[in-house]
């Protein structure tokens, strides 16, 4: 019955602080959406914060969208509704702008059921003048939004803090014009004017007969590449909870950013390259945001991409400790741990530890850029687990580049070494604990160092994950979880992709989601996006987009991972110029 959609909606509603309810009417509408559930999607702090921003503008509404439950979807589709926002339960179609804020690939496929959930035609050039604009932004529209060109209208690229203000004002005085018969063209040139707009219709992909790029061909009045958006200064613009629910992964905790970026140069990550330049919250902000917090939560969960980079990061749980609070941080990184900082994380009833040696071996994680010994990781579980926290997470990568049979070993001998140290400490301290290693396959991500690598294959992945389970059968206190290497291809081929990689993502959700039948079934071989390794000169779907990082850099880094050289991290303070001009000082 419909009726069960509606009251699930209001359900969610009534447990929540800090919803914003306006009336229809006189306004441009906004429904941002998560590609996810609820439960995911309010964890998410960045969908938070563009949401509070929205809203703070009287002219304009701003109401939220998630991915149904499995059963849920099975409704609405039964009774023929059409998905509604949370706030009014107004149909997502009758909204002026569907903006998708995705952190991850594999929720391409539910950016295409949502809109299909919404009565919107999925492609960009099936609808009108009658339907809302489809807007996307977050960490996967900066890395590479050309695997969705073909249902997305705008993607924003970058940090949307500051740059909200200037799309709404480019909204104020252009989109009653597109109501009365402006051209789209005209409202899109006017949109691209803004720094971090990227309208992909505007431009005309050529491909050369080997199927790589050779041109990639602007309109008339749109620029060569798409500059990033990131704020300068992050204490103008806090980041913390503006809703709160307990019907989400952390919810029970009130969760306050403490940086973005991270200098640590570790030439696989992402996120430390696309967040550049590094920058923290200053110690008075961020406890500023606990004082609030606090009335709300006792647990505050400090994220970032480098919470222990951030200079102010013990003044910062004192000031927690004084205030009555307790903290939670996602991860530590083991050459920035202090005593002071482990024993709050056990006051405040920390269990697990979770840290990232990367790689098995001291050879390939200098490889990779992260300088760390086995007696650093050794001296620094020793110190955590004497602290009382009993338990850690270890997260691995395979298929790195460079990567020997003796640096799959190198896991399986350090994953021992580690579990021994624990149980000796935990004996001490009478308390014995686990360690759970977490393997996942090494996917070469755009705009990072390794862009021009091709994906170890799925045979050989696997091959060594049952090497490195074999190795620790038996070993008592170790558990192993990882990722099945068939769905790291699907996002290597997703985050990797060109425009025509749309046409996979198409067929497959038109297959339920059953990818490796959309491979056999289609003529586009994802192999040439996944196996396939670039040369330097060559143009990549994601060129178009300007980091702000040199190419010229990442070339040097690339070689240097070959040489095992080791590139110093960002300093801390004076003028930096290493990667890229960001103003660093």
């Amino acid at each position: 019955m419909s009726w069960q959609l509606y009251e699930r909606a209001m359900s969610l509603l009534s447990e929540e602080i800090g919803a914003v309810k306006k009336p229809f009417g006189g306004k441009v509408t906004v429904a941002i959406a998560y590609p996810n559930t609820y439960e995911i999607g309010m964890s998410n702090l960045g969908f938070q914060k563009i949401y509070h921003l929205l809203n703070c503008h009287n002219d304009i509404l701003c109401e939220r969208v998630f991915l149904p439950s499995h059963e849920d979807i099975i409704r609405f589709k039964k009774e023929g509704i059409p998905l509604f926002s949370l706030e009014s339960q107004t149909p997502v179609c009758n909204f002026d702008i569907v903006a998708f804020s995705v952190t991850f690939e594999s929720d391409y496929i539910n950016i295409l059921k949502i809109l299909e959930l919404s009565h919107i035609p999925i492609k960009s050039i099936e609808r009108n003048e009658r339907h809302p604009l489809i807007l996307m932004g977050g960490i996967c529209a900066t890395s590479n939004p050309e695997p969705l060109s073909d249902f997305i209208d705008i993607f924003f690229i970058g940090e949307g803090d500051e740059a909200v203000d200037e799309f709404v004002g480019v909204l104020r005085s252009e989109y009653d014009k597109r109501r009365n018969g402006k051209t789209l063209y005209e409202f899109y040139l006017r949109l691209a004017a803004v720094n971090g707009i990227y309208i992909p219709s505007a431009y005309k992909i050529i491909y050369d007969k080997s199927g790589v790029i050779k041109e990639m061909l602007p309109g008339v009045g749109f620029p060569q590449k798409v500059k990033r958006r990131w704020v300068k200064d992050l204490n103008k613009t806090p980041t913390s909870s503006r809703l709160l629910t307990r019907n989400t992964v952390f919810g029970d905790m009130y969760l306050i950013e403490t940086g973005r970026g991270c200098g640590k140069n570790c030439r696989f990550c992402l996120a430390g390259y696309t967040y550049r330049p590094p920058r923290n919250y200053s110690a008075e902000v961020i406890l500023k945001e606990v004082s609030d917090g606090l009335g709300y939560r006792k647990k505050i969960g400090l994220v970032g991409s480098a919470i222990c980079d951030n200079p102010h990061i013990e003044e910062i749980c004192e000031g927690i400790k004084k205030a009555g609070g307790i903290i939670s941080i996602s991860s530590l990184r083991l050459d920035k741990l202090s005593k002071g900082l482990i024993d709050f994380l056990s006051v405040s009833g920390h269990r697990t530890a979770t840290i990232a040696p990367e790689a098995g071996s001291e050879r390939l994680r200098k490889a990779i850029n992260k300088e760390m010994s086995d007696d650093k990781i050794l001296e620094a579980v020793q110190l955590i687990a004497s602290a009382g926290i009993p338990n850690f997470k270890l997260y691995f990568l395979i298929g790195l580049p460079t990567e020997t049979e003796e640096d799959i070993e190198a896991i399986v001998s350090l994953s021992k070494r580690i579990k021994h140290s624990v149980l000796k400490t935990g004996r001490d301290k009478r308390h014995l604990g686990n360690i759970t290693l977490s393997i996942n396959p090494f996917i070469p991500k755009p705009s990072t160092s390794y862009q021009w690598e091709k994906m170890d294959d799925i045979a050989s992945l696997n091959r060594k994950i049952k090497k490195i389970k074999s190795g620790l059968k038996g070993v008592s206190n170790i558990n192993i979880i990882h990722e099945l290497p068939k769905w790291s291809f699907v996002q290597a081929l997703l985050s990797r992709g060109d425009r025509r990689v749309g046409e996979l993502l198409l067929r497959c959700h038109q297959l339920d989601g059953d990818w490796f039948r959309t491979f056999r079934e289609t003529n586009i071989n994802p192999d040439f996006y996944v196996y396939r390794e670039r040369e330097f000169n060559e143009v990549l779907p994601w060129d178009l987009i300007d980091t702000g990082i040199k190419k010229e850099f990442f070339i040097r880094e690339a070689k240097k991972n070959r040489e095992g050289v080791i590139t110093p991290s960002c300093p801390e303070k004076g003028e930096c110029r290493m990667c890229g001009d960001f103003g660093c000082l």
